[in-house]
């Protein structure tokens, strides 16, 4: 039985974003989700060159016998370098990446593309399935046991991801096979879908009537309930080939036309170094504020924490190896190797009310001091904007002193600038500072 699919993509900025990052992408050939990361490091930027290198690629006439999932690879290493060659050519956008969700359709299958959190669900006969798995810090504590689904939805950290598209080669997409059948439905969202509506409220609106009526009620629940995050919905709705009824004529899709939305439609530019503006081509209210430091970076978004993972392997493997070494009676010497790496790492933490630099790992052992200060700056957390102080308190990696140093340059330019007062204030006193 030969099958093709309908589709749809919307989306909407949220309640409390001011751009959107996110871009969606749905031909009948090709879904796209790609939920952009980095804030004032053009996450917009990330999400829309992404899916603009993979449409290019796997658009084009192929030959019969070409294998999709090899094109898809392909497509999304050449959009992982060219983000590596954005970040190349101006260093203000460092720090920028994309999450992923990809399906091509071969005429017989799917070949998909995932990395990130961003989400594939599959609804078949009704019921609802999560197929893709999050490349997530709290997912790992999923897959140990150490909590489950419920509680890895309210986790404080359940934003930090372990693999993303960054321009680099150490973080790659996994990339398999999918077989649909007729009536099946696949949804493509971003993470602010689902971390706003729980799986139940995605399978109601997912069984509604059309596509398109599903599209529009998951995007309303997902700002009915807080809406704190962009929310980007792509669904494809598989039929039979020959299956023709009125229904088709009303979709969005009817007219065969590919739909773009998102950042990738407001099609964003890369910068240059020494400009001051906004990412964005289209203006938004926060574009013109005046309010971006003449460095040209802006103050950093709270999506930057998801580039900030402590990925737990390196804890689960410490704490292997204690066990190991304890058991086989080889403490020395590993133990030795492992207190050596741990002073050459770097992290940027509070101590006592002000940012400090920290050397070593920010862990305890029994008898063994893991971390010292190496630098303790002027910046008192208290003057740092709310999610950079949550971010301080949390404890912020860093690969080398030089990065180290980089970052607790980022917070001093997150300090807000004083406002001289225009008048004197009733209930303040002058200052007497330096009157003779």
């Amino acid at each position: 039985m030969a099958l093709t699919y309908r589709y749809v993509a919307l989306t909407d900025t949220g309640l409390r974003r001011s751009n959107n990052q996110d871009s969606g992408y749905a031909s009948s050939r090709l879904l796209l989700l790609a939920d952009g990361m980095g804030g004032a490091a053009a996450g917009d930027l990330a999400s829309s060159q992404t899916l603009n290198v993979i449409r290019g690629e796997v658009e084009r006439d192929l030959p019969e016998d070409t294998d999709a999932l090899s094109v898809l690879g392909t497509a999304v290493d050449h959009a992982n370098d060219r983000l590596g060659q954005l970040i190349t050519d101006d260093p203000a956008v460092e720090g920028m990446g994309t999450t992923l969700e990809a399906l091509l359709w071969d005429g017989e299958k799917l070949a998909w593309a995932h990395i990130g959190d961003s989400r594939v669900y599959r609804l078949r006969e009704g019921r609802l399935a999560q197929i893709s798995t999050d490349h997530t810090f709290v997912q790992s504590l999923v897959d140990e046991g150490r909590i489950t689904r419920e509680e890895a939805r309210v986790h404080p950290h359940r934003s930090l991801l372990l693999r993303a598209m960054l321009g680099r080669d150490d973080n790659e997409a996994d990339l398999s096979w999918l077989q649909p059948s007729a009536g099946d439905r696949y949804l493509l969202c971003s993470d602010g879908l689902s971390d706003m509506v729980d799986d139940d409220g995605i399978e109601q609106a997912m069984r509604l009537e059309s596509i398109d009526a599903a599209a529009t009620e998951l995007v309303r629940l997902a700002l009915e309930g807080g809406g704190v995050d962009n929310v980007t919905v792509v669904i494809g709705e598989f039929v039979e080939a020959t299956t023709e009824d009125e229904t088709d004529a009303e979709l969005a899709c009817a007219d065969g036309k590919p739909q773009i939305v998102g950042a990738a439609a407001d099609a964003p530019r890369p910068r240059q170094s020494d400009e001051t503006g906004p990412v964005a081509a289209v203006p938004t209210p926060v574009d013109t504020t005046g309010e971006h430091p003449p460095t040209g970076r802006e103050q950093q978004d709270p999506e930057e924490l998801r580039y900030a993972p402590r990925p737990p392997s390196r804890w689960r493997w410490v704490r292997w190896t204690i066990g190991v070494l304890l058991l086989l009676g080889l403490a020395g010497g590993v133990a030795y190797w492992a207190y050596e790496w741990s002073q050459q790492q770097y992290y940027v933490a509070e101590d006592d009310g002000r940012v400090a630099i920290y050397r070593g790992v920010d862990a305890s052992l029994p008898g063994i001091t893991l971390q010292h200060i190496d630098e303790r700056t002027d910046i008192q957390i208290e003057d740092l904007p709310d999610y950079q102080q949550g971010r301080v308190e949390a404890g912020i990696s860093a690969a080398s002193r030089e990065d180290a140093d980089q970052i607790v340059e980022n917070l001093q330019s997150s300090l807000p600038e004083p406002t001289p007062s225009t008048s004197p204030s009733a209930t303040t006193e002058p200052a007497t500072e330096g009157t003779p």
